[in-house]
């Protein structure tokens, strides 16, 4: 399988389109957009269609983010609370 299309991300978390670089079937799931995900877990997808894992060839794409990005929830987040 390999990553047609994205079709939404939230920071990491995204949802994307995958496709079969064997028979064509599509299917729509999840991912987690860092090295590790994209290099060996999308290429040993098995396709529902065909049972087929991903070609070879199979390029994986560069992440959204740096790895050594840390993405905060919010401001609030970095901000200590008082000590009582």
């Amino acid at each position: 399988m390999k990553i047609k299309e994205i079709i939404s991300q939230y920071r990491r978390d995204f949802t994307a389109i995958y496709e079969c670089e064997h028979c064509g079937a599509t299917k729509k799931s999840c991912g987690y957009d860092d090295d590790y995900f994209h290099r060996w877990v999308i290429p040993e997808m098995s396709c529902e269609q065909c049972g087929k894992k991903g070609d070879k060839n199979y390029r994986p794409l560069a992440t959204k983010y740096p790895a050594s990005a840390f993405l905060y929830n919010s401001i609030h987040s970095l901000k200590r609370k008082p000590a009582l």
